[in-house]
């Protein structure tokens, strides 16, 4: 029987690869290489989806050329049929053929999927073997995250030169599925361990961790081929992927949507700046016993909490500050590090400060008369710290019982709609995700209904909102979502490491990137509809 122990050539192609390997589509072999260019100076571990080609065979010659051209870049093809999730609609033999002479194009490695593997004769493979070109066999479960070991098994038997298994993430405990999977079996072989979908973004950081030989990126955001995949600058610059280790701290933010928050992009640039030894992750989940078991098992340092589960984590934490306890709301979680409650959660509120700093910076509270849109975790905040400042509150929500009851908890008063025309205010303050990037709930004020001196959105994203902008018409002064995000995040981030947070790099590092998003915006909503050379590489093609 052969040795499952990494061939000379293995360990050859093994000290050539980044942590990252950067995954090139188009339906050109022109565009293909003039991405691949673009990014080959900075990540030249690349892989490149012949599948994408309506002629695979015959591009080859133009991507021998670009390895010749470039002889630090380390290729690895992928024809994936389209029966196993890939592109390419042509029979397994012709695979095979274009396979067999991706050596002679200058690729160090071929990606073949297990199915194709399964369905050759042994003579084939051995064929495949004869070219020198490294093996890697892979397989993709759209489904779910089952029988992880089941799979390695099957995949070892080919002996391969690496082994890929990449399941689906439907919950975030998912992840820890995979990430003892890869500490079982990274000293067995050269194993790539990934999870696919949303919940399964943080294992393409945390698997190298684990022990998955790499991972896999897009070449820039907008070119993903398989879901939750992120952008290779974004690996290396955000999350720092070449640095991430067995002594990495791990933070995140968790809540339901939180794969657009920019906390991940704050927060880690706050860590890089103060040289801080941590990462800080999008952790989608809206179900709170799929949070904590993932807490518990990675184990997670701290947390930032969002919707919908501020008020529901309240009741699982040993502990919190008068704050969080009086308002029943908690955006702060932090895990003791160490002493008689090491383990233990700890909850905190940094909404608070967020909200209350920013208005103390332009108005005395004391007396002031405030509208506040909404009865959830951020209402709650608001009206909570607004109370304690001696604020007149008035509570308007789509609910009306809910509001009737933080209003009776807080000593705040409820408001009708029709009542704004007619009743002014020095603030009005929107604790609503209405006007959020990707909410399409319909506003709760009309331009008549701002009759106030100043207008504060805790939403951030986008930077002008459609409530900011209505008060801008009516020379309103306002108050961005921008300034309450980094100032709590700037709390939650003193909090998780006892050192004073680099503010003004966390403002300007989400300012800069809510401008390139809108940026990106305009530019797609500018482009022509017909245009199909990017929707191209946003197919279902998984990785």
């Amino acid at each position: 029987m052969k040795s499952n122990i990494p061939t000379n050539a293995s360990q050859f192609l093994r000290s050539r690869l980044t942590k990252v390997c950067v995954s090139i589509a188009g339906s050109t072999s022109a565009e293909m290489i003039e991405k691949a260019t673009a990014v080959v100076k900075e990540t030249p571990f690349l892989e490149f989806r012949l599948d994408y080609l309506e002629k695979p065979l015959a591009a080859l010659p133009k991507f021998k050329q670009f390895f010749a051209d470039n002889t630090a870049a380390t290729g690895i093809a992928t024809c994936r049929l389209t029966a196993n999730g890939g592109k390419f609609d042509g029979s397994l033999a012709a695979e095979m053929e274009v396979l067999n002479k991706c050596a002679s194009a200058g690729f160090h490695i071929v990606d073949l999927e297990l199915e194709s593997a399964e369905d050759l004769k042994k003579d084939e493979l051995e064929k495949l073997r004869e070219t020198g070109i490294g093996l890697l066999i892979s397989h993709h479960d759209f489904t779910g995250t089952l029988d992880l070991d089941g799979t390695f098994a099957r995949i070892e038997s080919f002996h391969p030169d690496f082994i890929k298994v990449v399941p689906t993430a439907t919950s975030l405990v998912d992840n820890v599925t995979l990430i003892r999977f890869l500490e079982r079996t990274s000293d067995r072989s050269n194993i790539i361990g990934i999870c696919m979908g949303d919940a399964g973004i943080i294992s393409r950081v945390l698997g190298v961790r684990a022990g998955s030989a790499f991972t896999f990126a897009s070449a820039t955001v907008g070119e993903e081929t398989g879901p939750g995949q992120i952008a290779a600058r974004t690996l290396i610059e955000t999350y720092r992927i070449d640095q991430v280790d067995a002594a990495t701290k791990v933070y995140g933010v968790a809540g339901n949507p939180v794969g657009k928050s920019l906390s991940p992009i704050m927060m880690n640039t706050a860590f890089r700046r103060e040289t801080v030894n941590a990462v800080y992750l999008a952790l989608q989940t809206q179900k709170l016993d799929d949070l904590l078991k993932f807490v518990q098992e990675i184990p997670i340092q701290g947390l930032s909490i969002t919707m919908p589960l501020k008020q529901e984590i309240m009741a699982h934490l040993e502990r919190t500050d008068p704050l969080s306890a009086k308002i029943g709301a908690c955006n702060t979680v932090l895990r003791v590090p160490s002493g008689a409650n090491a383990g233990k959660l700890f909850g905190f509120n940094t909404d608070v400060a967020g909200i209350i700093g920013p208005l103390e910076k332009r108005l005395s509270l004391r007396d002031s008369k405030v509208l506040v849109l909404g009865a959830g975790g951020a209402a709650r905040a608001a009206v909570f710290g607004l109370r304690d400042k001696g604020a007149h509150v008035f509570i308007l929500n789509r609910t009306a019982e809910t509001a009737q009851k933080l209003a009776r908890q807080a000593g705040a008063k409820t408001i009708k709609k029709e009542q704004l025309a007619k009743t002014p205010f020095d603030v009005i303050i929107n604790a609503t995700p209405v006007g959020m990037a990707g909410n399409k709930t319909a506003p709760l004020l009309e331009a008549e209904d701002l009759n106030t001196k100043l207008v504060f959105d805790l939403v951030y994203n986008p930077l002008e909102t459609p409530l900011l902008h209505m008060a801008r018409q009516q020379s309103i002064p306002i108050i961005t979502g921008v300034e309450m995000f980094v100032h709590q995040g700037a709390r939650q981030f003193e909090i998780f490491t006892g050192k004073p947070a680099p503010e003004e790099e966390m403002f300007r590092v989400v300012i800069h990137a809510l401008r390139v998003q809108a940026e990106t915006a305009a530019a797609e909503a500018a482009a022509p509809k017909s245009e199909g050379k990017k929707s191209s590489t946003k197919t279902t093609a998984k990785k």
